[in-house]
């Protein structure tokens, strides 16, 4: 379902356009308004309703907005870009909804991952998952506590010895 197609909009909508949108779509097919309508307008009704409302839900949120954004983009890029070769589907999705490539063994033709940009794009994808971003946070919270310790055993060592023998000369 196109949510930008739901609400009659473009991609490139403002949010207070979305909003209008939403509110005159919603008026219009709101399931109290049909109450007295039949059994089928009222059930096109409410579920033009659950689309429009949904529609909305995803294209006024930002951070919504963007990953359904970018899902509809890769599906259409690898919709339109398909070959057949007895594989079926031939682009796996994996995590949020980002395509990946996947190449029959064997094939040499260059397709959708190919090039440094594909590559980069797939890269910063990784990086910027939640999963990946925790396990970083943590390995520097390791790091910076193990530096911590580090430090703070130096100074405890320097402050119980100093002005004792070192080096063979005493300091006293």
């Amino acid at each position: 379902m196109d949510h930008y197609r739901v609400l009659g909009l473009s991609k490139n909508a403002t949010r207070d356009e979305i909003k209008e949108a939403f509110r005159n779509l919603a008026v219009k097919y709101h399931p109290d308004k049909h109450s007295q309508s039949s059994n089928t307008v009222r059930e096109n009704a409410t579920l033009r309703f659950k689309q429009v409302s949904e529609a909305y839900e995803i294209l006024s949120d930002d951070r919504k907005r963007a990953n359904y954004d970018i899902r509809t983009n890769n599906k259409n890029y690898y919709s339109n870009n398909s070959r057949a070769g007895g594989y079926g589907n031939q682009y796996n999705n994996y995590g949020y909804g980002y395509g990946y490539e996947y190449k029959r063994p064997g094939s040499s033709s260059s397709n959708v991952g190919d090039g440094f940009v594909s590559k980069l794009e797939i890269a910063l994808r990784f990086l910027t998952t939640r999963a990946f971003l925790l396990n970083a946070a943590f390995a520097g919270a390791l790091l910076g506590g193990m530096f911590v310790i580090d430090k703070s055993k130096e100074a405890i060592w320097s402050m119980h010895n100093s002005g004792k023998i070192t080096s063979g000369f005493y300091l006293g």
